[in-house]
């Protein structure tokens, strides 16, 4: 048996997502399967340090999950041999400076999104990983959702002819910790703590856009701070400084329009959280995070336009579901494995900083189109 033993630092996942996607879901997930199988006999087994501000919060977090090593201290970290890869799931505003720390001590790293707090700082951090020689990465957990897996497969294999137009329907009622617990951190809405939803999401968009419906190459936003003060986690009243809902609409290279709401501020009346609308000239498609369904032209209904009278047409009844053919992991998992073969087999991983660049792009045009009120085009970045 070949076992590659990969020490990763892991700073910033006692927070929500890193806590349970990054740590619990992927890395620890990837242990308790006995690594990522390379082939016969040979794996490749993660060993986590835990890093991040709250010694209680670090220990607590480690003690359920049966880590062994955690610590405050990043360049003590930086500096220890065992550890291959930096990984960085903490806040936006040190993600560049902590980046370049690791770089400068000789680590891989993968981080999450957005990589910087602007275009500038992205592209620095991504041409510095580049001369370097480093392995680097950033997340784009949804291309590996079944259901825009299942959505994708639709689109290679023709099934929905030319391409029309997509509509993506994001979000959910946020409370406003007034009368019942937010159930998103306070800084999401702050502006002088790195929140909004443009920047959180729109970096999200761009990379499912470009890998669906070809590259966008301009946008056009209008943002709205909908709930104007909420209640934070020590019950503390704040003004919100920054977007809770973003109405975007993108132009792709191939000429396909999409638009996208996302929302802190909607009641959900679909499928699912994310829903993402498709239409061809032979079929549509409408994909949630695990499931998605066609309607191909041919048992499209034929609606007559008729206010007077009930609607005849069950309009959800002409809708087929993309079977599970296969089996689906975690998406932040699946990427994570993708990261690690590539870290030590030299696989090809084309997820690298210039992509999580180019959401920092979007969302930064997204919010001077807002500015502008006004389209505005991307310029490429490769």
């Amino acid at each position: 048996m070949k076992e590659h033993r990969v020490g990763i630092i892991m700073n910033g996942v006692t927070g929500r997502m890193g806590t349970n996607q990054h740590l619990i879901r992927s890395i620890l997930a990837i242990r308790q399967q006995g690594g990522v199988k390379l082939g016969p006999g040979e794996t490749i087994v993660p060993e986590p340090l835990l890093v991040g501000r709250n010694t209680d919060k670090l220990r607590a977090l480690a003690a359920a999950n049966g880590v062994e090593r955690y610590t405050t201290d990043l360049d003590a970290a930086l500096k220890d041999a065992k550890y291959q890869i930096y990984f960085d799931a903490g806040m936006t505003q040190h993600r560049v400076e902590n980046l370049r720390k690791a770089l400068a001590a000789k680590k891989h790293i993968y981080c999450e999104k957005p990589t910087a707090i602007d275009t500038a700082g992205a592209l620095a951090i991504y041409k510095e990983a580049q001369r370097s020689g480093l392995k680097h990465g950033v997340v784009q957990d949804k291309l590996w959702l079944p259901g825009l897996l299942k959505l994708k497969y639709l689109l290679d294999t023709g099934a929905l002819g030319d391409v029309l137009s997509a509509r993506g329907e994001f979000g959910y009622w946020v409370f406003d910790g007034y009368a019942q617990a937010c159930q998103r951190p306070s800084w999401n809405y702050r502006k002088e703590d790195g929140g909004g939803i443009i920047v959180d999401m729109l970096c999200h968009w761009r990379y499912v856009i470009d890998n669906l419906f070809g590259n966008v190459k301009a946008v056009s936003c209008l943002g709205a701070t909908h709930v104007p003060k909420r209640v934070d986690e020590n019950g503390k009243e704040f003004a919100c400084t920054t977007d809770d809902a973003a109405y975007a609409t993108f132009l792709t290279e191939r000429g396909v329009i999409c638009h996208f709401n996302s929302s802190w501020c909607v009641r959900v009346r679909r499928d699912d959280l994310l829903t993402v609308q498709v239409d061809g000239t032979k079929g549509s498609a409408v994909a949630g995070l695990r499931r998605c369904f066609v309607q191909h032209d041919s048992y499209t209904p034929k609606p007559v336009w008729n206010p007077d009278i009930d609607q005849p047409i069950n309009f959800f009844s002409n809708w087929e579901e993309v079977p599970n053919n296969r089996p689906y992991d975690n998406a932040f998992k699946i990427q994570w494995e993708l990261f690690l073969r590539h870290v030590v087999k030299d696989e090809p991983f084309r997820w690298g900083l210039l992509e999580g660049a180019k959401g920092v792009q979007l969302a930064e045009k997204g919010l001077e189109s807002w500015a502008k009120r006004a389209w505005v085009d991307l310029p490429s970045l490769d």
